[in-house]
């Protein structure tokens, strides 16, 4: 994870007193869920008065990096200001031997069954997290070695794609009346040109912006040939839909105290029932590389929940990304554990499945 140039211009921005201070209050509020007064914090390792502690707070929430929730109450990071402590002064490492242990342990005993392994790595990531673990099934997108248009009748064409795995994908397609068979040839040739030797998500967009563009060379019917067969092959069809694990919910539940946590709660909840946005979290580790952390409204999926979402990609053997999992909870989570730890499971989880499927 890396800092990014606002975030180390803020950085830069606090003095030797504001950081301590700063630290200092991020640190209490992720170990207690409490906003944290002046007081208490003078009867820390800080050598300062409760009044001069004030003013240096009132400093940070004028910079947008703490917030009181109540009028009389002590100081909370607000969202801006837990992507600050992350980026700005958590240091991460690896994860402690005891969390290995588990993940290995568990991991390996689940075996080469495909189900049963990202079933236990959804529940490993609840149960050491606090939060609810996500585990997204891996996509099959290995790069293509062969396709084309096969058609079986005036109103009916077999789309083929074969993969450099072995692996082959066969969609039946409904063709309009009159359709000449050129088309076919054509849609084949125009998709082989740019889709062998790469991974169908890789060249997909490409694709559909070339034909939006009408740079591409093809006829209306031909185009429409094109957009209908990377449709199916992308899994768009109901019959098509990726597992998708959640362990934990109740654990979102546990900090929950005040009404104004509890109607975050439902929100995230309902947010969550919506499949596709949970992929689409997960899948937005794709371009990237190692963990992602989303705090709060940096989340435009959910936004309003109060929640972080920390998502890792777990690769091949090929270093390809396969799949995603990760962890969603409060946002006082803890960062220093949980994100080493989802990094380390998604490892873990790749290895056992690349191991798997090499052995069968």
């Amino acid at each position: 994870m890396t800092t990014s140039p606002e975030t180390g211009s803020l950085l830069q921005s606090l003095d030797a007193r504001s950081r301590g201070i700063f630290q200092q209050i991020v640190e209490a509020y992720l170990e207690t869920g409490e906003p944290v007064g002046s007081r208490t914090l003078s009867k820390g390792p800080i050598s300062l008065s409760p009044a001069s502690i004030r003013n240096v707070m009132a400093d940070l929430t004028e910079l947008g990096l703490l917030e009181s929730p109540h009028v009389s109450a002590g100081r909370r990071p607000t969202y801006q200001g837990l992507r600050l402590f992350v980026d700005g002064f958590l240091e991460l490492g690896e994860p402690s031997d005891a969390d290995r242990a588990i993940v290995d342990a568990r991991l390996q005993s689940a075996g080469r069954d495909l189900p049963g392994v990202l079933n236990e790595a959804s529940s490993i990531l609840s149960g050491l997290a606090g939060g609810a673990g996500l585990v997204a099934s891996p996509t099959r997108d290995a790069p293509v070695r062969h396709v084309e248009f096969v058609p079986l009748g005036s109103r009916e064409a077999l789309c083929v794609l074969v993969t450099e795995d072995g692996d082959v994908e066969n969609r039946l397609l409904a063709l309009p009346e009159g359709l000449p068979a050129t088309a076919l040839i054509e849609a084949g040739n125009f998709l082989a040109a740019r889709m062998k030797g790469r991974t169908l998500s890789e060249a997909r967009g490409e694709v559909i912006a070339e034909l939006k563009t009408r740079r591409a060379q093809l006829d209306n019917a031909a185009s429409a040939l094109v957009a209908a067969g990377l449709a199916s092959w992308s899994g768009e069809g109901p019959d098509e839909k990726r597992a998708l694990i959640v362990h934990g919910w109740a654990n979102l539940l546990e900090d929950a105290e005040a009404a104004e946590d509890l109607d975050r709660v439902r929100q995230l909840f309902e947010e969550m029932e919506r499949r596709q946005s949970l992929l689409d979290v997960l899948d937005s580790t794709r371009e990237a590389e190692g963990v992602r952390l989303f705090i709060g409204s940096e989340n435009r999926l959910f936004p309003l929940s109060g929640s972080s979402v920390i998502v890792a990609p777990y690769m091949n053997a090929d270093r390809r990304v396969i799949g995603a999992l990760g962890v969603i909870g409060p946002t006082r989570l803890n960062y220093a554990r949980v994100i080493p730890m989802v990094d380390y499971t998604a490892k873990v989880v790749g290895e056992v499945i690349d191991r798997g499927g090499r052995k069968e």
